[in-house]
């Protein structure tokens, strides 16, 4: 009986280290339209996460003013020379 057991865990031992040296076949080859749509899809996904960028970008840069005081809306500042007159 453990002839029988130790035989057959050689067996599944051996089966799967065969089974992981296993080569997978190549991927069909690409039509023109397929990889337009794939170079079509990777433009939008660009262009999306460089305007998510820049909002999150702006957002921080707003957050920043805020809490350090800066005003948002640049108003001229009256010097001296303006003063005096």
């Amino acid at each position: 009986m453990k002839r029988i057991l130790i035989a057959l865990a050689g067996g599944l031992m051996i089966g799967a280290i065969a089974a992981s040296h296993a080569k997978l076949p190549p991927p069909p080859p690409k039509s023109d339209a397929e990889k337009a749509a794939e170079a079509a899809k990777a433009v939008a996904t660009k262009a999306k996460d460089a305007e998510l960028n820049a909002k999150a970008q702006d957002k921080a840069v707003a957050n920043y003013k805020k809490n350090k005081g800066i005003a948002m809306d640049p108003k001229p500042v009256a010097t001296k020379a303006a003063k005096q007159k």
